[in-house]
């Protein structure tokens, strides 16, 4: 294996364990006003991820500095073809650290409220944007002969029905693996309030999911896709038995296999390109036209080898660290009172 196939499979195994982990926190923030009825119950929701939330982005920031350093062409590209969406991630991020950060620095109703509402959109925001990116990297975005997009005529193009439909699966997948973790990491009322919207998240997650693996799988996958396809298939299904059942184990676990299946067949169908193009007088960019020299690929590689098991090790210790599950206290009359009224409302919106 050259070092230009080794880096390829170093990113995407970093985006990868990048949408495994973020992903399910992006999914808790998008629940979380709908499992969380009451304030204590959103306050135990949104701990379930609070010791490790911003760890889970040195996945990001990993795979970035990874692609800028192996695939400079690779970066530069994608950076000029989708300004305006990886923008708009950036600043979702930022509200969605305010959100979580900040919430209990003052103690007033709306300031609770407004900090809901960042973390939510913080969180739905890079759900959808990822999908639609990753959606156009594999689709293949108006690359000319010299590597450059024209970021203004290529705007309306990435907005295409396979993008649009990768954007919504993605955010599904999420919203199914986040729930498969808030069932996994709460008890008592937190955890069955979530069992309640097992059922709406799995269909959106199996309605939308699987018509997108197969679309990859094949329009723009290799020959044994398909397999790939089904797997996913089948992992969202089971997921949704899990969840749906309370089996917490094997709902995380398959939604888990869900969202890695994505991941492994998008990387796949692009391998041996990192951006194909949609020109007729194009480049595609590939491991070598978009790699840098084989002496700087050396040297990460040496580098990786050396930081790569710290930053795994730390990890994992952090997850077994808080690996307990947390509960909310009781609903107090008053609590249960405003639940049931917002419950009420949502029912007669």
């Amino acid at each position: 294996m050259d070092l230009n196939t080794f880096w390829f499979i170093v990113i995407a195994v970093l985006f990868a364990g990048y949408f495994l982990l973020e992903g399910f926190d992006f999914g808790v923030g998008i629940l979380a006003p709908v499992i969380g009825k009451d304030k204590d119950a959103r306050n135990t929701v949104i701990k379930t991820i609070g010791p490790v939330w911003d760890g889970n982005e040195v996945w990001l920031i990993s795979a970035g500095g990874a692609l800028f350093a192996a695939f400079p062409e690779w970066y530069a590209t994608l950076f000029s073809g989708m300004y305006l969406p990886l923008f708009l991630i950036l600043v979702s991020l930022i509200l969605r650290v305010v959100g979580l950060e900040w919430r209990k620095k003052v103690d007033d109703p709306r300031w609770f409220k407004w900090s809901d509402r960042a973390v939510f959109i913080g969180s739905w925001a890079p759900a959808l944007l990822w999908g639609l990116i990753f959606s156009n990297i594999v689709r293949g975005m108006p690359i000319e002969a010299d590597h450059r997009i024209d970021a203004a005529a290529a705007l309306p193009e990435i907005f295409n029905p396979y993008a649009l439909l990768g954007a919504a699966a993605f955010t599904a997948l999420f919203s199914m693996h986040g729930l498969a973790f808030i069932r996994l990491k709460t008890a008592g009322r937190v955890r069955t309030d979530a069992g309640r919207v097992a059922g709406r998240v799995v269909t959106l997650g199996a309605v939308l999911g699987a018509p997108f693996a197969l679309w990859t799988a094949l329009s723009y996958g290799k020959q044994w896709s398909w397999i790939i396809a089904l797997l996913i298939i089948v992992a969202v299904l089971v997921g949704g038995f899990g969840l749906i059942k309370g089996k917490d184990f094997l709902g995380f676990g398959a939604t888990s296999v869900a969202v890695l299946g994505v991941a492994v067949l998008m990387f796949s169908a692009l391998f041996p390109r990192v951006m194909p193009t949609t020109l007729a007088g194009g480049v595609d960019l590939d491991i070598w036209n978009a790699a840098s020299s084989d002496y700087t690929l050396n040297i990460l590689t040496w580098s990786a080898v050396f930081v790569v098991p710290v930053v795994l090790l730390y990890q994992g210790w952090t997850y077994w660290v808080f690996r307990k599950r947390i509960s909310a206290p009781p609903l107090s009359a008053e609590s249960a009172g405003t639940a049931g009224t917002a419950s009420s409302a949502g029912v007669v919106a």
